[in-house]
């Protein structure tokens, strides 16, 4: 009886003695799906320098990412492809443009399937009006700055009127390279880091001119609402740092 009631009076005492088991602090990213070979590699080296941080990713379309944060989701970052988006979020009172940094330059693609004869090399996008191109995989342009920049392109070639009727709109630019892997698409405009991956390391790439499109400049910023906003400023720290710089020039960003 005597061990019984020492150990219940000790026993409390040690459990306020132990120190309190570490949490996971977690960090919630919304990335342009363009990033997400690039952001994986990302999350952990970020992670490796900080234990107990998780990033959580959710990859989508820019503009679909803007219409969720302006109604609440719960995004601490977002890494848009491209600055028009962060703008609006400035403007909208839901971030601030101090905690906005440009991480990288995008590039616009055009992918074929292995075997391909589409002429694209020596003809140019002009190549687009062939009767062997059926259908031609881009993101939506009213979603996703890739399909915006693959829109001005096809216009400054002078064949959007004439390849209109031949559009496969993917919702993000990750959809259009699933439409490309999945033989959906003759041709598909794609940034150029999803086309490193090993879905699509097999097809043929060939850079659209740089004059065709403006440049893509991609920025990230912390959310007026991140539950860490050092951690989450810490985050694009590290995107702009040696280490983050090294891991987007792997997959083909130009950098700032």
């Amino acid at each position: 009886m005597i061990r019984r009631i020492l150990l219940a009076v000790a026993l409390p005492a040690l459990l306020a003695a132990a120190p309190a088991r570490p949490t996971a602090a977690t960090l919630a990213v919304a990335a342009a799906a363009s990033l997400k070979d690039a952001a994986e590699e990302l999350k952990q080296a970020f992670e490796a320098e900080r234990p107990g941080v998780r990033v959580a990713l959710t990859f989508g379309a820019s503009g679909a990412f803007f219409a969720q944060i302006r109604n609440g989701a719960p995004f601490d970052v977002f890494l848009s492809a491209d600055r028009d988006y962060p703008a609006k979020v400035i403007a909208a009172g839901l971030g601030a443009a101090a905690d906005e940094e440009v991480y990288a330059f995008g590039r616009l693609v055009a992918w074929l399937p292995p075997g391909s004869a589409v002429p694209l090399e020596r003809r140019g996008l002009a190549a687009l009006t062939v009767p062997g191109v059926r259908r031609i995989a881009i993101a939506n342009p009213a979603l996703a700055p890739f399909g915006r920049a693959t829109e001005r392109a096809l216009r400054a070639a002078g064949v959007w009127d004439a390849v209109q009727g031949r559009l496969v709109l993917g919702t993000s630019a990750g959809q259009a390279a699933q439409f490309a892997t999945t033989g959906a698409a003759d041709v598909a405009f794609l940034p150029y880091s999803l086309t490193l991956g090993k879905a699509l390391a097999a097809g043929k790439v060939v850079p659209v001119p740089e004059a065709l499109y403006p440049r893509i400049e991609q920025s990230g910023i912390v959310l007026r609402t991140a539950r860490d906003p050092a951690l989450a400023r810490a985050f694009l720290a590290f995107l702009t740092g040696p280490k983050g710089r090294a891991v987007l020039a792997k997959y083909g960003y130009g950098l700032p």
